[in-house]
């Protein structure tokens, strides 16, 4: 059987991509079959590279200008993008190229805290800034905006008065941890 093939972009250390490539990795229907960075020096490369998926780094000019990006997904067959850590915004020919087939994951409970510049603890100082009493992950598909794509799944968790940025940070991950993989098999296996 023809198992559903998943490309991983990421941009830093690469905790959600190594939960994903642990996931899937003895998968009896989808696989990680490539891991694109922006960044020569992030940590995900090795991360990728401990699990034998090969790895593709680029320049925001031949991301945004060339088709290089595109030329290796098609090379390695790729169904479906998933973003983990992966701060720029997917140019309009990738999503044309894979249409409802690109999914990423957002610290927070779109659609508060969500568009250009709400990333990683910059969110969850906002989420404190407002003194939220809830928070979570959106795990939504992509389009030409910023989390501004149909939602597939929200998961939740409360804050306490006392939480700071860091302790929110870390409850947000764990949720991370616990569902995007999931929640991307279920999108690849067409079971939305």
């Amino acid at each position: 059987m023809n198992k559903k093939r998943i490309a991983v972009f990421a941009s830093g250390s690469g905790t959600n991509a190594q939960k994903i490539f642990e996931y899937f990795k003895v998968h009896q229907e989808v696989e990680v079959v490539l891991l694109l960075c922006n960044k020569q020096t992030a940590g995900v490369l090795e991360r990728a590279r401990n699990f034998s998926i090969p790895t593709f780094t680029f320049s925001r000019h031949e991301f945004y200008e060339t088709q290089l990006v595109l030329n290796a997904l098609r090379e390695h067959q790729a169904d479906v993008l998933v973003l983990a850590g992966f701060m720029w915004l997917v140019p309009e020919y990738l999503v044309e190229a894979f249409p409802n087939k690109i999914v990423n994951i957002h610290p927070a409970l779109l659609p508060k805290f969500g568009g250009k510049g709400m990333y990683g603890m910059h969110v969850h100082e906002a989420v404190k800034a407002a003194g939220e009493m809830e928070t979570g992950i959106t795990i939504h598909l992509v389009n030409q905006h910023y989390d501004e794509g149909d939602i597939l799944a929200q998961f939740s968790c409360n804050l306490s008065v006392n939480d700071s940025p860091e302790e929110i940070a870390r409850k947000v991950q764990v949720l991370e941890h616990e569902n995007y993989a999931k929640v991307i098999e279920n999108l690849v296996l067409n079971k939305f």
